[in-house]
């Protein structure tokens, strides 16, 4: 059907000559076309078997054809792709699950796959992001091995899946913050609308795509190198995915706002003493100054440090070096 939008194709040059010339016979359609009646005929009755075109005749006599808007042959055609997409998605599930049911043997769990190639362990971190459809949940944790090309790389495929409607949630190790090549791109990717937040020292390297598919990576045991851990839906992917929601609740949220960005003595005055869990009233007597400015400049520096408590807000600014 895809064809009728093709100028190479004989159903194409039919369909382009008729949307640009209503009613229009037979022979007219050959000498427009350069094709042979005979072939024009057999073209519009396919066409016609795909409610492309219709005959423009009252009766049998069928001398004249009308194009169907294009339009409306659009909107089939994506129904019709949605249609063969989910097949596919469903018949490529009951495939793998016979793939892994061919191969499992005695103490195989059929939900988890290793893949140790170091080709198809980047290869599997690409095509996860490719192929998200809703959110993407990530831990990253050193070491943060990448070239400045591979973040850049990253990058783009990131801002292409989230201009998509792809929701990105990353929990971030606390080193991340000193790395000079991960940082900037983390700090890029959390302005475009990255959901992104710090742990201490987070568990594992994950990355769980929707509610289908979860990837561990870890260092291989006997050899340099990574290897990486396909856990597909079973009680296994169930642990994981709740084990990042745990953590994505103790994590401390990150902005990119404010990053290098110099405070003066007194918002570094007031960052102190909210760490040590002092009331705005009593920042506001400690250092003289009245309640609506100590309120408003904690909000400022709230926003700044992306935080929504102070006891995040000491983290951030901890991490920031501005205490």
């Amino acid at each position: 059907m895809h064809d009728v939008f093709d100028p190479d194709s004989a159903r194409g040059r039919v369909y382009r000559f008729l949307v640009a010339h209503p009613h229009t016979s037979v022979p007219r359609l050959a000498a427009g076309t350069g094709l042979s009646e005979t072939a024009v005929r057999a073209a519009l009755e396919e066409l016609a078997a795909e409610d492309i075109a219709v005959t423009a005749d009252s009766g049998k006599a069928r001398s004249r054809w009308e194009a169907v808007p294009p339009t409306q042959v659009v909107e089939a055609l994506l129904r019709r792709d949605d249609v063969v997409r989910t097949a596919l998605r469903r018949t490529g599930t009951e495939m793998e699950r016979l793939y892994r049911s061919a191969r499992r043997d005695a103490g195989h769990y059929e939900a988890l796959e290793v893949v140790e190639d170091p080709a198809r362990v980047l290869a599997v971190s690409r095509q996860l992001q490719q192929s998200v459809r809703h959110q993407l949940r990530v831990i990253d944790v050193p070491p943060y091995s990448g070239t400045t090309d591979h973040y850049l790389a990253q990058e783009a495929l990131q801002r292409e899946r989230m201009a998509a409607g792809v929701v990105y949630r990353a929990i971030y190790h606390g080193s991340a913050f000193d790395d000079p090549i991960a940082w900037p791109n983390m700090a890029r990717m959390i302005e475009a609308g990255e959901q992104a937040r710090t742990l201490d020292d987070p568990p594992m390297k994950l990355a769980i795509r929707d509610s289908d598919l979860a990837v561990v990576t870890l260092a291989a045991d006997d050899r340099p190198g990574l290897v990486s851990l396909l856990v597909r839906p079973s009680g296994l992917f169930q642990a994981l995915s709740h084990t990042f929601e745990s953590l994505w609740k103790l994590a401390v949220p990150v902005s990119a706002a404010g990053i290098g960005t110099p405070i003066d003595a007194r918002d570094r005055q007031i960052l102190t003493l909210m760490a040590s869990g002092a009331t705005d009233d009593a920042i506001a007597r400690h250092l003289g100054l009245g309640r609506r400015t100590v309120v408003r400049r904690v909000s400022a520096l709230l926003v700044s440090l992306g935080a929504t408590t102070r006891f995040q807000a000491g983290v951030q600014a901890a991490r920031r070096g501005w205490l």
